[in-house]
């Protein structure tokens, strides 16, 4: 196992820009940063929690592959969201998710630097612990 940092880039302009990766790979551990609704094909974020949520995964996605890693390999989970109202739209949908996976999850209500944000999502995974 190599201790080698791989920086993994989702081409967000907003990585280059404000100084971090979409995921970084050292070992067999993935950290993926937290990652927001936003569609890069379409450059739009729904305003509906539900649907971010899965957009957050459609983005998480493509980072842990490029990691040798994928979605039952995520061991933990950090939800932030704006209201325990959107909470409880967002936590089902996670449910849906993860039922079977079942990371170690915490949940906070935050504000957003950026409007129509209403769930982001980081997580870290362990390549292969999910097979």
């Amino acid at each position: 196992m190599s201790n080698k940092r791989q920086n993994i880039s989702s081409g967000s302009k907003f990585e280059e820009a404000y100084g971090y990766s979409r995921a970084v790979k050292v070992g067999d551990t993935v950290h993926i940063s937290g990652t927001v609704g936003f569609n890069y094909q379409t450059n739009e974020i729904s305003s509906d929690p539900a649907e971010q949520v899965h957009q957050i995964i459609r983005n998480i996605e493509p980072a842990l592959a490029e990691a040798g890693a994928k979605l039952s390999d995520i061991v933990q989970i950090r939800t932030y969201v704006t209201s325990p109202e959107v909470f409880q739209v967002v936590g089902p949908e996670l449910g849906k998710v993860f039922k079977d996976i079942r990371p170690a999850n915490a949940a906070l209500v935050v504000a957003f630097p950026v409007p129509d944000v209403l769930v982001e999502v980081s997580a870290m995974a362990v390549i292969g612990c999910g097979d």
